[in-house]
């Protein structure tokens, strides 16, 4: 399956993508994504490498950049904290969320360090994409927490922002790698007044300062990403709300952390969800975002299509762009270059959204590796309640070990939909699936 995927020394060129969530190919994982529109016109998303089901992060930073939100080329390695290219002398933490600003005709990477050392610090480079060198720790005066962002005003003053359960802010020097320890002010947003839990970030927008951050309102748990809003860049902040929840990616989904950008005019939200059935293994996602005429933001929903157009029906989709899983099913990399549905159960759904059948589908295909018990799915469109249009069945066959094509008949479909897959049947063994078109 199914990205055609070229390597060249640290990069990696995504091409001919279907859809655009996630936005990074099958066994790469990049969460905490922040984003910026850099001069050269391209979209730069900075983040957390993630590597296994067992701890939070890496020891490198990736960078993701595009010129069109579609294609994504990531390249790896950008930084790291230990091992080859080590650029943080002074520590072999693992490296925790990043976030970037450009000034003084170079590009700052700001990091934090893991393992309870919680040391910020910032390394710099000629280039978006680095590598960045020389690592240097900010001092923050006993303040030192996680997830650092800068943020630059139209004066051209930078502000430093980090904190978990309360944020903190303070003025950068000019030289943009140490703060005036004199402007420190805690309590920006908090846990009590805004359901801050960390990852902040700031951007301003028509005279509105607006303070992104993992939200913590529901189910006691920083599924979301919310927002705050001020007339001042260090407050006081008023609460806005929810942008997004990532509630129901995946069954071991903890946490949200992200940011909004402009791109070319329009804005977006960028954020991760979880995998694995794990809440340390997660991949970047992003969907356009509306703001109303007083300057809120209207929640959106997790999509499969994403920045793109709906997904097109008659054109092969990775069953890994599901973007609502309910009961224990989860995306999982089953090889090297590959994710699918797996440890599927009976009564487990799978929501895709959304798709264009743009020309009458009376045919469902899927490539999936069949399990020791037969296995139904059922297709619905537009809710999980919906009557169904047809049912898969998918036969037993313990022996198998790679993908087989099946397919069923359905009722003629067209327009655009959500899709639901309904699972059922003992399916506690090794069926996944793998991939599915429409024709």
């Amino acid at each position: 399956m199914k990205n055609a995927i070229l390597s060249v020394s640290f990069l990696f060129i995504m091409t001919a993508m279907a859809a655009q969530n996630p936005i990074v190919q099958p066994g790469v994982y990049l969460a905490d994504p922040s984003a910026h529109q850099w001069k050269d016109g391209k979209m730069y998303v900075y983040g957390s490498r993630d590597e296994s089901p067992v701890y939070y992060c890496s020891w490198s930073h990736d960078i993701l950049s595009s010129s069109d939100l579609n294609i994504w080329t990531i390249y790896k390695n950008r930084f790291s904290s230990k091992g080859p290219g080590d650029e943080v002398r002074y520590s072999d933490d693992n490296l925790y969320a990043p976030d970037c600003q450009y000034a003084n005709g170079s590009y700052y990477m700001y990091y934090c360090l893991a393992n309870n050392s919680a040391t910020e610090g910032v390394a710099v480079s000629k280039e978006p994409t680095g590598p960045f060198i020389n690592g240097k720790n900010i001092r923050l005066s006993g303040y030192n927490e996680i997830d650092p962002c800068v943020f630059i005003d139209d004066d051209g003053q930078a502000y430093y922002i980090w904190g978990q359960f309360s944020a903190k802010m303070a003025k950068l020097k000019s030289d943009m790698t140490e703060i005036d320890s004199s402007t420190i002010k805690t309590n920006i947003v908090t846990e009590k007044e805004h359901f801050f839990h960390e990852g902040g970030y700031m951007v301003k927008r028509n005279g509105i300062y607006y303070f992104i951050y993992a939200h913590m309102g529901r189910a006691g748990r920083p599924t979301c990403i919310g927002y705050a809003t001020s007339m001042k860049p260090m407050g006081p902040f008023r609460y806005g709300g929810v942008i997004i929840d990532n509630d129901h990616c995946d069954p071991g989904c903890w946490n949200n952390h992200g940011s909004i950008a402009q791109f070319n005019g329009n804005w977006y939200v960028f954020y991760h969800r979880s995998t694995h059935g794990s809440n340390t293994m997660r991949k970047a996602c992003i969907e356009p975002i509306f703001f109303n005429g007083d300057g809120s933001i209207n929640e959106v929903e997790m999509t499969s299509q994403g920045a793109a157009l709906p997904l097109k029906s008659d054109i092969e989709i990775d069953a890994a762009r599901a973007c609502l899983l309910y009961g224990n099913v989860r995306i999982a990399r089953i090889s090297d270059n590959n994710e699918a549905l797996t440890d599927i159960r009976n009564g487990d759904v799978a929501a895709y959204k959304y798709l264009d059948f743009k020309s009458e589908s009376g045919t469902l295909h899927v490539n999936a590796i069949p399990g020791k018990k037969e296995v139904i799915i059922d297709i619905a469109l537009d809710n999980s309640w919906s009557p169904s249009i047809g049912s898969l069945i998918i036969p037993a066959d313990g022996e198998a070990k790679s993908a087989r094509s099946y397919s069923c008949v359905i009722k003629k479909v067209s327009g655009i939909h959500s899709l639901w897959f309904r699972f059922k049947g003992d399916t506690e063994d090794s069926f996944c699936l793998d991939s599915f078109i429409f024709n």
